[in-house]
C-alpha cells in the first residue's frame, strides 16, 4: 500500500485550506453571515465548508444554534494550534515570494479589527509610488496584538495602544478617537447620549484574554470591575450583547460594527484611543521604513488641517 493509500480518509492531505480559512474567519466573526461576508461566499457554503472540516476531524467544533454560536472545547483547542500553524504558512509563502521576485516581495502589514480609512489610504499611496511593491492586509488577533510580528507571518502591524514591549519599535501614532461604549440595548445605559468615565466604575468590562500581555489589556478594561475576557472582537461584541459586560470601542470600530441588540454610548473623560504602526526590532526593512514615511507624512498632513 502506497504511503498516499494509507493517508486516504485519515491524515491531514486530505485538508482543503478553504476549510480551514473558513473555520478561522468563523472563530472570529461567531456569525455565519458575516463571516460569509468575509469570505465572498453565501451562508449556506460556510456552512457546508464547515461541515466538510468538522467530518474529517470527526467531532464538532461548533455549536450553532438560531440564537447563538460558539466554538466547541475542541473548536477552541483547535483554534489554539490552527491560529498561528496558518500565519507560519502564509509566512512561509510570503517569503518564497520574495525570493522568487529577487527579495522585492509584498509588505505583509496586519491590522487589528479593522483596516481604517486613514490606513488603507496610506496603503494605496505607498503601491501607487511604487506600483511594484504591494501590500498585502493580514487581520491580527484582538488577543494577540504582538505576536504575529515575533512569529515572522506580518512585517509591520497596525495595533492599539500602548506598546511597550522592548523587540518592537513604535512608529507613525494616529487615528486618536473618542471611546464609546458597547452595552446591551437593555442595558441602563442603553437610553443615554453619553456617559461619564465615572460612571465606568460600576460596569464589568470585557477584556481581552491572555497572550495580550497584563498591561495592554488593562487599557481595554480600564474599570474596576473585570468582566468576561474575549479572544477577538467579534466575541467581545457578542458577550456585549448578551449582557455579560460593557465593552469600551473607539468611535469608527463601533461604527463599522454596527448591531440591532447593541446600543453604542460615548463617553466622557476618558484618553482618547490611538493606533499605532509596530514592527520587529530584528526584522526592520527598507520596506517597512517606508510604510512607515509614507503613514507618518499622510497623519502629519491631516493634524496640520
Amino acid at each position: 500500500m502506497s504511503g498516499s493509500d494509507r493517508c486516504r480518509g485519515g491524515c491531514v492531505s486530505g485538508l482543503e485550506m478553504r476549510e480551514l480559512e473558513c473555520f478561522l474567519v468563523l472563530a472570529e466573526e461567531l456569525h455565519f453571515g458575516r463571516a460569509g461576508e468575509r469570505l465572498f461566499v453565501s451562508q449556506s457554503r460556510v456552512s457546508q465548508l464547515l461541515a466538510a472540516l468538522e467530518r474529517r476531524v470527526g467531532a464538532r467544533l461548533v455549536h450553532r444554534s438560531s440564537r447563538r454560536v460558539a466554538l466547541t472545547p475542541l473548536g477552541e483547542r483547535f483554534l489554539e494550534r490552527l491560529r498561528p500553524a496558518y500565519d507560519d504558512l502564509h509566512a512561509a509563502v510570503a517569503d518564497a515570494r520574495a525570493v522568487a521576485r529577487g527579495g522585492a516581495g509584498p509588505l505583509r502589514l496586519g491590522f487589528q479589527g479593522t483596516a481604517y480609512a486613514q490606513l488603507l489610504a496610506a496603503v494605496a499611496a505607498f503601491e501607487a509610488a511604487d506600483p511594484a511593491r504591494g501590500v498585502d492586509l493580514v487581520e491580527v488577533p484582538y488577543a494577540d496584538p504582538f505576536g504575529a510580528l515575533r512569529r515572522g507571518a506580518v512585517d509591520a502591524a497596525v495595533v492599539l495602544l500602548p506598546v511597550e514591549e522592548p523587540d518592537l519599535v513604535l512608529g507613525p501614532v494616529f487615528s486618536r478617537q473618542r471611546h464609546t461604549l458597547a452595552v446591551s440595548r437593555h442595558h441602563r445605559f442603553a437610553a443615554r447620549d453619553r456617559i461619564a468615565a465615572a460612571d465606568l466604575t460600576t460596569e464589568p468590562l470585557i477584556g481581552a484574554a491572555s497572550p495580550a500581555p497584563a498591561y495592554w489589556r488593562a487599557a481595554r478594561a480600564p474599570g474596576p470591575l473585570p468582566g468576561p475576557a474575549a479572544t477577538t472582537l467579534q466575541e467581545a461584541l457578542s458577550l456585549a450583547a448578551a449582557g455579560r459586560g460593557a465593552l469600551l470601542l473607539c468611535r469608527p470600530t463601533a461604527a463599522h460594527h454596527h448591531r440591532d441588540d447593541i446600543a453604542y454610548v460615548p463617553v466622557d473623560g476618558l484618553p482618547d484611543s490611538e493606533l499605532g504602526l509596530v514592527w520587529h526590532r530584528d526584522a526592520e526593512t527598507e520596506t517597512v521604513r517606508a510604510f512607515a514615511r509614507v503613514l507618518r507624512a499622510m497623519v502629519s498632513v491631516r493634524e496640520d488641517r
